[in-house]
């Protein structure tokens, strides 16, 4: 679909600018939801209603409420169209990944035109659901506070920093899945979750830090020894991984935790590609 800025957003004569309020937000998400479940995107695992057979469930039975209260770990959320004036933000995130497991493509439908009943769906494909979904939510998310998206996984995330979603996005070489994919992950996992705390974003470059480590005896034998020592001075002057007098704390921490996050997982790709380079 098309993305363009229109004219007043385009030259700064709009007064709202390209950022959504919550009451927005949650606006809009209701008309997604509205139009998707009434192509039955939700009907195999959710259920629906019919005019002449009540309420047929779906996957998850006849009690969504007590699957949101176990999964979600909260009340009041269903059904969407009647409480979702009720949501507050963290409600309306949670709302967005429980649907985002549990929808589903109609492949096979067929139209219950008595007292115009809807859609009654048979067949279902998940993952083009799962999809449409994702792109629609997009859509609205990322014009919300300072711009989030509804991961391939299904969790909602703060974007990338103009220019750094290839980074994010980039594989590092499967050098050791355990000790540095996965660990590098969970750290980008960690930085980018939506609200984010500062020592959450901390935490995720000590975590990258944790990697460059375990790498370093590898680290030694594609860089100068001082270069390697560089790699770590960092962390260890700007209060992220030791605790000590010396160290520079008095800093702007959301602004120095994105840039050090950034160095630290451009480091990792470099240096595992220098060191696969070797190996071969």
């Amino acid at each position: 679909m098309l993305e363009r800025q229109y004219y007043s957003s385009r030259t700064g004569k709009n007064s709202k600018g390209s950022q959504l309020e919550f009451l927005e937000l949650r606006r809009l998400f209701l008309s997604i939801y509205t139009r998707l479940e009434g192509e039955g995107y939700f009907q195999e695992d959710l259920g629906f209603m019919c005019v002449d057979s009540g309420f047929v469930p779906g996957a998850l039975g006849a009690n969504i409420e007590d699957e949101l209260l176990i999964g979600v770990r909260k009340d009041n959320l269903w059904p969407v169209s009647q409480l979702i004036g009720e949501y507050g933000e963290d409600d309306l995130f949670d709302m967005i990944e429980f649907l985002f497991d549990h929808v589903s493509k109609p492949t096979k439908r067929d139209y219950h035109s008595w007292n115009d009943c809807g859609w009654h769906c048979s067949e279902f494909d998940r993952e083009p659901g799962k999809s449409d979904f994702r792109e629609q939510v997009n859509r609205i998310l990322k014009l919300y506070g300072g711009g989030y998206e509804l991961s391939i996984s299904g969790a909602i995330q703060s974007l990338p920093a103009t220019g750094l979603d290839a980074l994010l996005q980039a594989q590092v070489p499967a050098h050791d899945p355990a000790n540095v994919n996965a660990r590098v992950q969970a750290a980008v996992d960690k930085f980018r979750r939506a609200r984010s705390s500062l020592d959450d974003r901390r935490d995720a470059i000590r975590d990258l830090v944790d990697v460059l480590e375990y790498l370093r005896p590898l680290a030694k034998t594609v860089l100068m020894s001082d270069d390697e020592k560089e790699l770590f001075n960092l962390a260890n002057n700007f209060g992220v991984r030791h605790h000590n007098l010396r160290q520079k704390t008095n800093y702007d921490r959301p602004i120095w935790y994105s840039w050090l996050f950034y160095h630290y997982l451009a480091t990792i790709h470099a240096l595992t590609r220098l060191i696969e380079r070797k190996s071969i």
